[in-house]
């Protein structure tokens, strides 16, 4: 496609959020501490963007959205798809184990590779092998796609892989998905692997560029994290005293959260503008009701949205700092946060000019009666670009 063509040519929907939570622990570190990092010089609470990333991604089914498949199980995938196919318990398994070879190293050269020097990367690592020791991701059509070829020629594998090399496989296989693998569905089945993109390190082929981009969520003021001392009694003992104690850390915080969905790219991978209406309905409404899942048994962190700006627009990304700290003004610390979000926000805006390209805003919060639906709505309205 020429990107001249692309009428959704860096158009993009921002979204800044407000949420406040009280007790929680959101996203824990490698000691069950709440997650936090330093801004302005002081500690701020904060939510990976993975963390929350991966809730509105599974959120996603809640609106008929068909999920790809993000695994390393992927011989069982495949010999899954094959036997939907016609294809035997043995054709399957050596169908599906072809393919997973190809990308997931075993564990004899996974003892190898963490006797060397870790790497910062965090979404891939890469053998001598050229095999990845991370999550593959398959779109449905893919899927299928691929066990379908493998019936063609009879579930015999080396016939359809025909290469030894893992690269080389992968680059076979990469020609087998073709450009096709994401468009034209109906259920839009694998837009999260549009929406959150793909990275293949074996065959830049399989790549596909992320259409939304998520922020850390940030506490808008300082925090300190406190400290719960806890008990558990045995219900059968026969002696005073609790059975078990124990210590758990937990904080609050209204987070701000920044979100962009790039229409433009999201068109690209999609292949057309037919779904785009469909992908801003169920992705809006997920971001919406998506929660991290940390400690929600115990501490039950449920708050929705308290405010939220909303831009579809033309323009460089803009992301608000919150770089000074929020004080409690004897209210708690949302009305600071909303007032410091506008007046950000404004300054910006009349310092980009023309630049900011804005087509559409929206406040989500103030007016009870505009719901998530006339948000929604507003949006795919004015996301309508000719």
């Amino acid at each position: 496609m020429n990107n001249n063509e692309n009428p959704f040519k860096n158009v993009r929907v921002e979204y800044h959020i407000l949420q406040s939570f009280p007790v929680s622990c959101l996203n824990r570190d490698d000691v069950n501490s709440p997650k936090t990092a330093q801004v302005g010089g002081v500690t701020r609470a904060r939510v990976s963007s993975q963390c929350w990333k991966r809730q509105v991604r599974l959120a996603l089914r809640e609106f008929g959205i068909v999920l790809g498949s993000r695994t390393k199980l992927i011989s069982t995938l495949i010999g899954n798809a094959c036997k939907a196919e016609g294809a035997t318990e043995t054709q399957a398994k050596e169908c599906g184990d072809l393919i997973e070879n190809i990308f997931i190293k075993k564990a004899e050269s996974a003892k190898k590779s963490s006797d060397k020097k870790e790497t910062d990367k965090e979404d891939t690592a890469v053998e001598d092998t050229g095999k990845s020791d991370t999550l593959l991701f398959f779109a449905p059509a893919e899927v299928s796609l691929i066990a379908k070829k493998f019936k063609e020629k009879k579930f015999k594998p080396k016939e359809l892989i025909i290469q030894s090399d893992a690269k080389k496989q992968a680059k076979e296989l990469a020609e087998i998905i073709g450009k096709q693998k994401l468009e034209n569905a109906k259920n839009l089945g694998g837009l999260d692997i549009a929406l959150f993109g793909r990275m293949v390190a074996q065959a830049a082929e399989l790549n596909i560029e992320a259409a939304a981009s998520f922020s850390h969520a940030i506490s808008t003021h300082e925090i300190a994290n406190e400290e719960e001392f806890f008990t558990a009694l045995d219900d059968n003992s026969t002696e005073q005293g609790s059975a078990h104690m124990g210590s758990l850390e937990f904080n609050s915080a209204t987070y701000y959260r920044y979100i962009s969905l790039n229409l433009g790219q999201l068109y690209s991978t999609l292949g057309s503008g037919e779904f785009i209406p469909q992908a801003i309905d169920a992705f809006t409404k997920a971001l919406y009701i998506a929660v991290p899942s940390a400690r929600q048994t115990t501490q039950s962190g449920a708050s929705p949205w308290e405010y939220a700006k909303v831009f579809v627009r033309k323009g460089q990304r803009l992301q608000v700092p919150f770089e000074a700290p929020v004080k409690n003004q004897g209210g708690g610390f949302l009305e600071p946060s909303i007032e410091y979000l506008k007046n950000y926000i404004g300054k910006q805006k009349k310092l980009a000019g023309s630049l900011f390209g804005n087509i559409a805003e929206f406040d989500f919060g103030d007016d009870e009666n505009f719901s998530i639906d006339h948000l929604v709505a507003g949006i795919q309205k004015a996301a309508r670009v000719k």
